[in-house]
């Protein structure tokens, strides 16, 4: 058992290095010996359907799962694992409690995922995660019209669910000024 588990979460917009920052941190974890294993949700497909990857390049093997609870019953067939890495977890029902479980059990655990929808509503599964946190890292990215810090996910289709699985093709980041939903702006 670990007995100094953290519990790490990458947020912020779309193309934030969110994903990036999480896979830097599992290179650091495995240097130091510690067996990672990775999940992502099985409804994201954007760019593999086996593997955790960056809009740059970046990749590591995952497991996809459509429920926290997937990744508590591999877990506990799989000994040995020190870290539990999780991209996307607000696509992934229950993943709060699962997580938040894992953690109390010793397992150090690495999230990467928005925390807002494009909308501005919340995701449950991150809200609820990060009281547990040991570590939170927003990351913005650049907003496309201004060059500032963008912190929010515009949607470019107005017709979307609250959770679509895309790219740049869907969105992109905005700073707070270019964000509707933020400032109740009409562009």
């Amino acid at each position: 058992m670990n007995h100094d588990p953290k519990f790490i979460i990458f947020t912020g917009p779309m193309f934030g290095s969110k994903t990036t920052k999480m896979l830097a941190t599992i290179d650091r974890y495995r240097y130091q010996q510690k067996k990672v294993v990775a999940f992502k949700p099985a409804m994201d497909n954007r760019y593999s359907t086996g593997e955790i990857c960056t809009h740059s390049g970046g990749k590591i093997d995952a497991i996809c799962v459509k429920k926290g609870k997937d990744i508590v019953k591999y877990i506990q067939d799989d000994k040995g694992v020190h870290v539990i890495a999780v991209d996307e977890a607000f696509m992934i029902e229950g993943a709060a409690d699962s997580l938040i479980d894992l953690f109390k059990s010793g397992y150090t655990i690495v999230v990467s995922s928005l925390q807002l929808s494009a909308t501005g509503k919340p995701f449950e599964e991150i809200r609820d995660m990060m009281p547990w946190a040991t570590k939170i890292e927003v990351c913005p990215a650049v907003c496309p019209v201004t060059g500032r810090d963008a912190y929010y996910t515009h949607k470019k289709v107005d017709d979307l669910a609250e959770i679509a699985v895309g790219g740049s093709d869907l969105y992109e980041p905005r700073c707070w000024e270019m964000h509707r939903y933020t400032n109740r702006k009409e562009f």
